[in-house]
């Protein structure tokens, strides 16, 4: 697109992969506490919320309603920090959603549904 700049191709970027994960992880994972490329997108959109927050508040929006179930949780996660009660009525809507998806937490792999991670985050446990 003409006048797009490299911030814009590289959030974009960031979303395209967001919205595909199939693994939800927010930090290193295994024994070598490696970076997965859909964390570091995370990590994209979470700086872009910070530095551009109302195009990258698009972008979020867009994912909660066309990602992948792993995609949605990191969309909800990242509205968390810019609008709580919003993120609260994402997480509530994403209850039912039977959608799985791995978890990593440092060495510990795991799967759960949207709906399980959702309610946890509800309850407060995740």
């Amino acid at each position: 697109m003409f006048g797009m700049g490299k911030r814009d191709r590289e959030l974009d970027a960031a979303v395209r992969e967001l919205a595909r994960a199939d693994t939800l992880a927010f930090g290193g994972v295994g024994i070598a506490s490696q970076v997965l490329p859909v964390t570091e997108a995370y990590r994209q959109v979470e700086r872009a919320l910070d530095e551009h927050p109302d195009e990258a508040r698009k972008k979020v929006d867009w994912l909660l309603e066309h990602a992948s179930p792993a995609g949605r949780a990191y969309a909800a996660t990242l509205l968390e920090r810019i609008d709580p009660e919003a993120a609260r009525g994402a997480w509530t809507a994403l209850r039912d959603d039977r959608g799985e998806f791995t978890t990593f937490t440092g060495c510990v792999m795991g799967t759960a549904t949207l709906g399980e991670y959702a309610g946890d985050r509800l309850s407060g446990r995740s």
